[in-house]
């Protein structure tokens, strides 16, 4: 007894259109190379000092403390 032939399964998602989803996956993924200067942890997006969020913060209360202190001198 013979089986069946399968027919082909034609594919359910365009080849290029699935193409594009791969490479929009590989650019976000190169995206995320930035690190922290101070301690490597990931940088946000929108830093222009090369600085995490906590180490921007810990910047920022320094430069207020020592204004602080230059005033107060």
């Amino acid at each position: 007894m013979k089986r069946k032939s399968l027919p082909v399964n034609e594919p359910v998602i365009d080849k290029g259109l699935l193409e594009q989803a791969k490479r929009a996956i590989q650019t976000d993924q190169l995206q995320r190379l930035a690190k922290c200067s101070v301690c490597s942890a990931p940088c946000a997006p929108n830093s222009t000092e090369g600085l995490c969020w906590v180490c921007r913060r810990l910047k920022i209360s320094a430069w207020r403390d020592s204004d602080q202190q230059t005033v107060q001198e």
